[in-house]
């Protein structure tokens, strides 16, 4: 029931005299009493003039809660200082409906009706007075038709989150079930935002700076071994915060952290619980995962994760949020409808002319990205993440579907990506596509980049696997992409740091598991090992898993150097997977999107056991950082080397067969920085033999130093010289399956 309370406005004149103000209002007031249509009550009309300055006023009381038109502007809930503002979209609606509820209760305390003038355009909008938002939970509730054909599921009874929500309740600890039903029933909550950032500004460090290191916040410390007080939390990655900054990197990637249900598909094998432990299925764009804080942060949420990532702004280190605009947690037809479907189906998600889900995310649906609700939506939440957390950038997941348009055809010109790319806020944020879905559009190189865009190049990862590991026929293909794979990328139209280069990333094998499986092993997943990549082109190195064999341990160890060395020394920026530092294992499993357990768990133990390789990983990444010839364009050598010339086997050779296994790079040039000319000769051996490489001359008064030698055990400081075969200062001996990398010093 709505009882109106008519009057003007200006009761609380700002600057007015109050005694002089309630004089002219007694003079001015008049009661008038009329009957109420709806319920016959009386309605006092308090005539006076609209006054400048004055503060919000009720127009109706609903339900016992006095209300007025809230901030049409203003999406989700937004706290007053008299009340909360709710708003809501919907183009199908004919009446909405919030429901408010007690904290952690079922059943709302009010039911509150937008009146139809508080409907404008297609957004229903309401200030509700005297609400605390410590005290509440909300909801709505959306009518409209019914039509499964035309993509039209409109239920008033269906409770629907807020799409804007800041907050999410109902899944505060990990791994527990509704207790009633198959299916959340999510609540929000209005979020207080008082977190002080002080002077905290986005670091902008260059693309092809960065070392990239991409983690699951929840394995990253849930190992015992992982040794901080609050295990599987943002709190227990910032205690890690002093391991990152020593190791080097200067950019975390975070799997997703926007709440998402872990409990989706969530079942039982050979005794073993398993989530949808990944993240990828958002339940809500703009709220933080709350299962990943330590501590209950009611009407807070998100202040655990402001101080992880302003203490890691704090430590030089920038992050990349992994966001999921492809589909959401709702699937399919036979998914839940607890948010989009429930307010407009057939405007966020792309449907069959019948009114089924396109599936080319592989999950059960498809947003919607280039339709402009869609899109408006996407950029408020970019913007909203980039304002509020101050992160530096964001990876799309399976970013190919924001390509389709809205009969899911690709497009050559994709609005969505256009406004990201051209977007005020977002201006200097690193936008990175992973360019290709799960229906086999496939883009790499091809990605409408609007001189903005950069690419997980995973051209990079299938090649130089290939090459790493002895493949014939793959020499001239491994010396492109390690120069920066111009032949996708070329630098007039993409820049120089569209190609986001990696061997490892959270879907396949770790580093160590790619030298120590031939094939995967995911039968814990529970699909009969049928998940996961076929062509993973890893190498056992000679033994299927553990082993005792020493030639096959040291030979694995190799590999792994020759990757990372091989990354390091690449043009452009570099991603590595968490844990690859100390040979985590996911124990062949190249799929452990399911596995919450030690399969997916970094196991700290082994950064004990693997010192070497953690400190090879350290010295390789101030290695890179020392010399930006390797990384980026650089002026001009003084002494008249190119840029980048290639010596397969002996000076500026490169020619190159089906059976060459020898390649040599050599970088050349000048940092901004540098009063000198910097020269650095990359050389690999894929082959299983020793090799002899022929280095060029130097400039008149430097020399070559010996800096790598994948086949010599790594120690700081170690002499490689010593225990390489380099004779007359430029014949090289490059061990089998080796990487040397040398720079020119002065004599």
């Amino acid at each position: 029931m709505i009882r109106k309370i008519r009057r003007f406005f200006g009761v609380d004149r700002i600057g007015a005299n109050r005694s002089e103000e309630n004089e002219e209002c007694e003079r001015r007031e008049e009661i008038l009493h009329e009957e109420d249509p709806e319920g016959g009550e009386d309605m006092r009309f308090v005539q006076q003039k609209p006054q400048r300055g004055m503060k919000l006023q009720p127009l109706d009381v609903i339900e016992g809660y006095e209300v007025r038109p809230g901030f049409y502007n203003r999406d989700g809930a937004a706290a007053a200082p008299n009340g909360v503002s709710f708003t809501l979209h919907s183009v199908g609606a004919v009446s909405c409906t919030l429901l408010l509820f007690r904290p952690q209760e079922m059943e709302p305390f009010a039911r509150l009706k937008f009146p139809e003038s508080y409907h404008i355009g297609n957004t229903y909008s309401m200030l509700v007075f005297g609400l605390k938002i410590e005290e509440f939970e909300y909801a709505f509730q959306v009518e409209g038709p019914y039509d499964k054909e035309n993509g039209l599921l409109f239920d008033k009874d269906n409770i629907l989150l807020d799409p804007y929500a800041k907050a999410v309740t109902g899944q505060r600890k990990w791994g527990e079930r509704p207790e009633e039903g198959e299916y959340f029933v999510y609540h929000a909550r209005v979020v207080e935002n008082n977190f002080d950032w002080g002077n905290t500004r986005q670091l902008e460090i260059p693309m092809e700076d960065l070392v990239i290191y991409e983690m699951h916040v929840r394995g990253y410390t849930k190992d015992e071994s992982s040794g901080v007080s609050a295990k599987g939390t943002y709190e227990g990655l910032r205690q890690k915060i002093p391991y990152l900054k020593d190791l080097g990197i200067n950019a975390v990637e975070l799997m997703p952290i926007f709440e998402f249900d872990e409990m989706e598909s969530a079942r039982v094998v050979d005794g073993v619980q398993l989530y949808n432990y990944w993240g990828y299925n958002t339940v809500c764009f703009f709220a933080p995962n709350t299962s990943y804080s330590s501590v209950v942060e009611h009407n807070h949420e998100g202040d655990e994760l402001k101080q992880l990532i302003y203490e890691l702004k704090e430590n030089g280190i920038e992050v990349i949020l992994d966001v999921v605009f492809n589909h959401t947690a709702e699937g399919n037809e036979d998914g839940p409808c607890f948010s989009f479907k429930g307010i407009d189906n057939n405007i966020y998600y792309i449907l069959t002319p019948d009114g089924h889900y396109y599936n080319f995310s592989g999950c059960g649906n498809v947003l919607n990205c280039n339709h402009p609700t869609t899109r408006r939506f996407i950029i408020d939440c970019l913007r909203y993440w980039v304002t509020e957390y101050r992160v530096d950038g964001f990876r799309f997941d399976l970013a190919s579907i924001l390509t389709r348009d809205q009969s899911g055809a690709p497009m050559a010109e994709p609005p969505i990506l256009q406004e990201i790319a051209c977007d005020a806020i977002l201006g200097k944020v690193k936008l990175i596509a992973e360019a290709w879905d799960a229906a086999g559009l496939y883009q790499v190189g091809n990605f409408p980049a609007y001189n903005r865009w950069s690419e997980w190049n995973g051209r990079y990862r299938d090649d130089m696997r290939r090459f790493l590991k002895g493949d014939e026929g793959m020499a001239g293909t491994a010396l492109t992409r390690i120069t920066g794979s111009r032949d996708l990328y070329d630098p007039s139209e993409r820049g120089r740091s569209a190609s986001v280069n990696f061997i490892t990333c959270h879907d396949g094998f770790t580093l160590y598991d790619l030298y120590s499986y031939n094939t995967k092993h995911n039968e814990k997943n529970g699909w009969n090992n049928t998940d996961g990549d076929n062509n993973g082109n890893s190498w056992n190195c000679g033994a299927e898993g553990e082993t005792d064999d020493p030639k096959v341990k040291s030979l694995r160890l190799r590999m792994i150097k020759n990757a990372f060395a091989t990354l390091m020394c690449s043009r452009g920026p570099a991603m590595f997977y968490a844990g690859d530092e100390f040979c985590n294992t996911q124990y062949g499993n190249n799929n452990a999107y399911c596995q919450d357990n030690r399969i997916s768990w970094l196991d700290w133990n082994r950064l004990t056991e693997y010192k070497e390789i953690h400190d090879f990983f350290r010295y390789m990444i101030s290695f890179r950082k020392r010399y930006a010839i390797i990384r980026k364009h650089t002026k001009e050598a003084a002494c008249g080397l190119p840029e980048i010339s290639i010596h397969n086997g002996y000076p500026w050779n490169a020619g190159i067969n089906y059976n060459t296994r020898l390649i040599g790079i050599m970088y050349a040039g000048r940092d901004e920085s540098d009063t000198r000319d910097e020269i650095v000769f990359y050389g690999m051996n894929a082959y299983w033999e020793p090799l002899t490489m022929q280095l060029p001359d130097l400039p008149k008064g430097m020399k070559w130093k010996i800096c790598v030698n994948t086949f010599v055990e790594y120690e700081d400081e170690k002499d490689m010289a010593a225990f390489t075969e380099f004779t007359y200062g430029r014949s090289l001996k490059i061990p089998p399956r080796s990487v040397v990398v040398l720079v020119a010093e002065e004599e």
